[in-house]
Parts: structure tokens; C-alpha cells; sequence
């Protein structure tokens, strides 16, 4: 039996379902458990008092990628848990289970294994065959920006999907393996004049998320295209930096 007060269940509860957990297993001890439809990842919620909750998940690269959200939580972990969360408020908890299901479905290998399964069976012999499979591997990847991004271009949160690009940071033909070029943190949500201008080496961006513009680029066509230095990508990861790396140096027009 729980101790923790009916109200806050009931704003767990909610906060769960409105993340997309549709799906209430078990509880355990004074941990809530959900599960999803969506994706194999599951939640577990309690409350150490009225305004400071804990969200444990079961993937470690989920747990690792939540690291801007609250304070890590050590002890005492359900089992299965792979990390923990502690926010100080129910806004804080709903955005961090509103990224769980997106970062599941999307960090590394996952979207590798979509693409695998989805080109099972097709023939690559030809050009035409190579080409529908990395049309295959695009899509994928489109879908997989659009979730981690959460529908937004990483710079200017323009949030109209059908004018964004899934912009690969090293690009599809240069990546050695599929894994590469499915890795999610190699790959940019934009705008369109942004990916146009990222693609061609006239920006890129520092590993702090900084936008670097090239001195190929005029100021008359800067202030056509909206682009500046203050821009700036939010909620770059670590993971990024390898890709940008190579971006600068490679086709970065500096």
C-alpha cells in the first residue's frame, strides 16, 4: 500500500499519459510503473514530497541523455532501472517523460535497427536498388530528427515539419557504415535556407552550438537569409562533436 497522497498519484498518472505512457503496469513498492505502445522503454514515478518527484527509466542511454533535466537520483532504484531523475515540480516532470519515448526511439542503434529491417530483403546490386535503400535509410532518419528534435529546427524552433530538413552533419555518402549514417547525433533538424547554407560549407557550428558563418557568405545575404551570430543550436550533446567536428574541417568553407 502507498503512502504517497491520492493528488499526487493522480498528477503522476496524468503526467505520464500526457507523455504518451498509455500503458500502466505494475507498480512496485512506491514506484508507479508505465509502459508504452511506442517503443520497449518503461517509466517508474513516486514522490518524495509534494513538489519534488522522481522518474526512473530503463534505458542507460536514455538516463545519460536526460541529464539536463533535475538532479540524478542514486538510491533507491527500482528494478530494471537504469538511471533516475529528480525534478522539484509536475511542469518539470511532464517535459522530462515528454523526451523519454523520442530519445528511445532514437539514440544510437535504434534507428539502425529500423532501417535494417525495413530494407530486409531488398537487392542492392544495381544503382537504382543502392539508391531505394538509401531512400530507405533517409526517411528513417528524417523521422528520427523530427522525434529527437521534437519537431522543431534546432536553431530557430521553427516548427512547421514539412519545411524542415533532417540535415546529416557528415554527410550519408562519407560515413563509412549504415551505423553512421542512422546515428542520430549526426544529424541536425533546419530550417531550409539554414540547410542549404550548412550543406554547403557557408555555416557550421561550434561544439558549444554556436553558429560560425563564412566569409564567403556577404552581410547583404545574411540579412536576406536571417542568418547571424547569435544563432544558436540548443541541447547539443557531447555525441555531436565528432560530427561537427569533421563538418568544420571537411566542408566548412572557413
Amino acid at each position: 500500500m502507498t503512502t504517497i497522497p491520492p493528488q499526487v498519484l493522480i498528477r503522476m498518472r496524468k503526467a505520464a499519459t500526457d507523455a504518451g505512457f498509455d500503458l500502466e503496469l505494475p507498480a512496485t513498492g512506491e514506484w508507479l510503473c508505465f509502459g508504452t505502445s511506442r517503443s520497449p522503454v518503461r517509466v517508474w514515478l513516486t514522490s518524495l514530497a509534494d513538489a519534488l518527484f522522481v522518474a526512473a527509466v530503463s534505458q542507460h542511454n536514455v538516463a545519460q541523455a536526460l541529464a539536463d533535466h533535475g538532479v540524478a537520483h542514486v538510491n533507491p532504484l527500482p528494478v530494471g532501472a537504469a538511471g533516475a531523475r529528480c525534478v522539484t515540480s509536475v511542469e518539470a516532470l511532464g517535459a522530462l517523460l515528454y523526451r523519454v519515448v523520442p530519445l528511445a526511439r532514437t539514440l544510437p542503434d535504434e534507428l539502425l535497427h529500423v532501417f535494417q529491417a525495413n530494407i530486409a530483403g531488398l537487392p542492392r546490386t544495381t544503382e537504382v536498388e543502392r539508391m531505394v535503400v538509401q531512400r530507405v535509410g533517409q526517411d528513417v532518419f528524417r523521422v528520427g530528427l523530427l522525434e529527437y528534435w521534437q519537431g522543431r529546427c534546432a536553431v530557430t524552433g521553427l516548427a512547421v515539419p514539412q519545411l524542415l530538413r533532417a540535415s546529416h552533419i557528415k554527410p550519408w555518402a562519407d560515413c563509412p557504415t549504415d551505423a553512421e549514417r542512422l546515428d542520430v547525433f549526426n544529424g541536425l533538424l533546419l530550417a531550409p535556407q539554414l540547410d542549404a547554407a550548412f550543406d554547403r560549407g557557408l555555416v557550421t557550428f561550434a561544439d558549444d552550438g554556436r553558429v560560425i558563418v563564412s566569409g564567403k557568405l556577404d552581410s547583404a545575404s545574411r540579412g536576406l537569409l536571417g542568418i547571424n551570430g547569435a544563432m544558436q543550436v540548443g541541447g547539443l550533446k557531447a555525441e555531436h562533436w565528432k560530427y561537427l567536428v569533421w563538418h568544420r574541417k571537411k566542408v566548412f568553407a572557413g
